[in-house]
């Protein structure tokens, strides 16, 4: 069957053998993975913990690539993030005790619910730097914790005894 124009079986041939001749590399071959997130420090178990995953240039924004949520759980709460490729990351997490999908905030945009970082960056007069909250995620599979924080209300969990 002869091919439409401008293609000739040749430019065709020529085309397929372009493509099967694109060298493979290291980074292409490295499978995503799966990160596990401990967020500590919850304070009840009502709402949902929510955490994003952002390269430098989402973070602090609302569109993060990789996100999870869990049910809140008092102390400690896990969340995974799946097919999370190698690189360089920063999480963002709160607990969102009212489920309406957004940290609540008070006068001066204080937040009302728990707030946290990776690496436990500080939370100064306003959220941490990239530099202050990113990690590597090398991939398969990786964890790390941190820590809400809270400036209205319980600071966390009661003291066990």
């Amino acid at each position: 069957m002869p091919l439409p124009f401008p293609f000739t079986r040749a430019a065709v041939l020529a085309a397929s053998i372009a493509v099967l001749a694109i060298p493979v590399t290291a980074e292409s071959q490295q499978a995503e993975g799966v990160l596990t997130i401990d967020v500590g420090n919850v304070r009840v178990a009502r709402g949902t913990v929510h955490i994003d995953i952002c390269p430098q240039a989402q973070f602090l924004k609302d569109n993060c690539p990789w996100a999870a949520d869990a049910p809140a759980q008092v102390g400690v709460t896990r969340l995974v993030v799946r097919h999370l490729p190698p690189g360089r990351y920063a999480a963002q997490a709160f607990l969102d005790e009212n489920n309406n999908k957004e940290v609540d905030r008070a006068l001066f945009g204080i937040p009302k619910e728990g707030v946290g970082f990776s690496n436990d960056a500080k939370i100064g007069f306003g959220p941490p730097k990239f530099a202050d909250a990113v990690f590597t995620f090398n991939g398969p599979s990786q964890a790390i914790r941190f820590n809400l924080r809270y400036f209205l209300g319980a600071k966390g969990p009661p003291a066990r005894r």
